[in-house]
Parts: C-alpha cells; sequence; structure tokens
C-alpha cells in the first residue's frame, strides 16, 4: 500500500505521558496549572486531538486525582477534541460531567495483563464497557478504543495477532468509531507490527486504526513507518516522549511527538502540527519536570537541555 497523505496526531502527553510522573521538581505531584499549560501549550501547534486526563481511582493513578479541574481549566479551541480515559462507567458519568469531548476505554489483548491492569478478565472488561458506550452515545460523544499489549505482554511474552484482532474488533462491535492498538512495553519488531495490523484490518477498516507505539526498545520509529506502509493515518504520540506504564517495568514513554513529526515531513505526510513548536513545547515541560527530553529530534535541533545532567 501507498503511504497516506495526511495523518492525524492524538497528543497523549497530559495523560499517558504524566499518569506515572514522578517528579522531584514538585514533590511527586504535577500542579493542576503545569498540566494545564501543557495543554494549551498544546493547543497552539496545531493538532486537534490532545487526550487531557483519566477519569480513575486516585489509589491506582494519584497523577490523575485532579482530572475534573483540568477538564474543566482548559481554555477550548473549537477544532480541537479534548478527551479523557474512563475505566468505568463512575468515570464516563464524572467523564462528561467534566465536558470531556470524547471518552476512552481501555483492555488489551494479553489475558495476564488485563488481570494486573484493571483486575478482571478481557471479557469483562468489555462487559463492563457496555453501559459506558450505551451512556456515551445517550450524550452523543464519541467513544475511542485502546488496546494494550498488541506487541507483546510483560507477564505472557508473545501476544497472538489473532487475539489483538478479535479485542479490537469486539471494541468496533461495540461502537467505539476508533481503536488505538498499543505497543506497551516498546518490544515490538516492524515485521511483528506489520502482521498484526494484517489481522486486525482484515475486521476493522484501516481508517478506524491508530498506532500508539511505545520506544523501550527504540524501535517505535521503525514501527510506524512499518505501518504507515500498510496504510495507518492515526498515530498516537507523547510530546518529549513523556510517559511510561506502571504495569511493565522499564517501559518508556509513547513515542516522541517530534520524532513522529520529523518522519511524516521526511516522508512528504502532512499532519498539520508545528514541528518547531511541538519542540518548544517538550523542552518547556521537560525543564518543568526537571526531566531529561525523551525526543530524538528535538536533542538534535542543538538546544540543550539545561537539566539533563541533573537526570538520570
Amino acid at each position: 500500500m501507498a503511504f497516506p497523505t495526511h495523518v492525524k496526531l492524538v497528543e497523549m502527553s497530559p495523560r499517558d505521558g504524566l499518569q506515572n510522573e514522578s517528579s522531584d521538581a514538585f514533590g511527586g505531584m504535577v500542579p493542576t496549572e503545569i498540566k494545564l499549560e501543557l495543554i494549551h501549550r498544546l493547543s497552539n501547534t496545531g493538532l486537534t486531538h490532545i487526550e487531557a486526563a483519566s477519569f480513575v481511582s486516585p489509589k491506582w493513578v494519584p497523577q490523575m486525582a485532579d482530572a475534573k479541574e483540568v477538564m474543566q481549566g482548559i481554555q477550548r479551541r473549537e477544532n480541537i477534541i479534548y478527551s479523557a480515559l474512563t475505566p468505568n462507567l463512575k468515570g464516563a458519568e464524572n467523564a462528561i460531567a467534566a465536558q470531556a469531548n470524547e471518552i476512552a476505554v481501555f483492555s488489551a489483548a494479553s489475558e495476564a495483563f488485563t488481570q494486573k491492569n484493571i483486575n478482571c478478565s478481557i471479557e469483562e472488561s468489555l462487559t463492563r464497557f457496555e453501559p459506558v458506550i450505551a451512556l456515551a452515545k445517550s450524550h452523543n460523544i464519541p467513544v475511542r478504543g485502546y488496546v494494550s499489549t498488541v506487541l507483546g505482554c510483560p507477564y505472557q511474552g508473545a501476544v497472538s495477532p489473532e487475539e489483538v484482532a478479535r479485542v479490537t474488533k469486539r471494541l468496533y462491535d461495540m461502537g467505539c468509531y476508533e481503536i488505538s492498538l498499543g505497543d506497551t512495553i516498546g518490544t515490538g519488531t516492524p515485521l511483528n507490527a506489520k502482521r498484526m495490523l494484517e489481522a486486525v484490518s482484515r475486521d476493522v477498516p484501516m481508517n478506524k486504526l491508530a498506532a500508539h507505539f511505545h520506544d523501550t526498545y527504540g524501535q517505535a520509529i521503525g514501527n510506524l513507518y512499518a505501518v504507515l506502509e500498510e496504510g495507518i493515518s492515526i498515530i498516537d504520540a507523547s510530546v518529549a516522549g513523556l510517559g511510561g506504564c506502571p504495569y511493565a517495568q522499564g517501559a518508556s514513554g509513547n513515542v516522541a511527538s517530534e520524532d513522529v513529526l520529523y518522519l511524516l515531513q521526511g516522508l512528504g505526510i502532512e499532519s498539520g502540527v508545528d514541528l518547531e513548536k511541538m519542540i518548544e513545547t517538550g523542552y518547556w515541560i521537560s525543564d518543568k519536570l526537571k526531566r531529561k527530553n525523551g525526543s530524538k529530534v528535538a536533542l538534535g535541533k542543538g538546544r540543550t537541555n539545561p537539566l539533563a545532567s541533573t537526570c538520570g
């Protein structure tokens, strides 16, 4: 297949990037005002979709305890979708009350990961989403689905493409308008990514699928090239490579938005997102968090992060 002419970049850093952040700069918790400033800076880059918060139990994800304040504090732009992740009906109700433009539900292609992550089986997790999706539809709010561990699981190892396809189709049939395929621990390789996508796209249209690749093993850009070649036109990414996974020890963040934009530019694929503004945003949040900027493109542009030497 030919490369797409346009890619939608879904920015994950306010939620997926910050949910596991433990910043020495703020005694562990990132202040609400920093989260809002990050979202506002991202809103100035040309993005059309920003995942802003997660309505989960603060007991399990304390960094998202201020989800309501974040969603209600956003200076919204009409052309941008500000979405929120919701694990259950209560989370969905809270997200809708906080004026989320879209909600997202998440399962996994690995039974072991699902048990560790949300304490239930894959089938039970999908059943939980039925009332969530029904509630969202009653409010005319679209639902995005996530399937984690599509290219490997920290607990069971390999995950079959057929199981990824099965879970993805269930979410699509339940009413998710788009399903994001996540390489949660970043162990996938381009050939495996292609084989997985081939299996999934037999049942779900390619234009309803997104790639969500973490860069733990340095393979994310190569994997994205592979799936772009197959026709993927939606990519999840996180500015400065913020993020990780609390259930996948050592996993790095989602692929850096700056690195994805550089790849797209090199392929002549439009995104509508300003690379230089994204680089500036990545350095801003990295400085605030006293962490090293995880974007290779940002570092390659020549600016030295003054705080990099204080970060491991």
